[in-house]
């Protein structure tokens, strides 16, 4: 089982496979965004890498944070864990201002992943 850490938060042991969005929130604890759901939209579900960063991602995830102008960053809700992370929640429910952290995202990424390098 992959092992997630989040700064500031104890680690936590994560299901192979499980979205980085829903180990964030699930299994460390901690109030991660997720505004459209995990749909690869609103980029509120960023994280920065701090070791273990994944070298592929989602074409959606690739397209979303250039249309943005975003660099340094990735969306955990186009990440799967499948090896020990460590990451930063830079976008966070507590103050965000927002009532809650968005739909909860389907176990699977959507939409369906077109892998790709960084």
């Amino acid at each position: 089982m992959p092992r997630l850490t989040v700064e500031g938060f104890p680690p936590a042991e994560v299901e192979n496979g499980k979205r980085l969005v829903l180990a964030i929130e699930q299994d460390a604890g901690v109030d991660v965004l997720h505004a459209c759901g995990g749909n690869a939209r609103c980029t509120t579900c960023r994280v920065e890498f701090v070791a273990g960063e994944p070298s592929q991602m989602t074409q959606a995830e690739k397209t979303r944070l250039a249309e943005r102008g975003l660099s340094g960053v990735r969306l955990s809700c186009q990440i799967v864990c499948d090896h020990d992370m460590t990451v930063r929640a830079i976008s966070r429910l507590t103050g965000s201002g927002r009532p809650d952290p968005g739909k909860t995202p389907l176990p699977t990424i959507q939409p369906p992943p077109e892998w790709t390098t960084k």
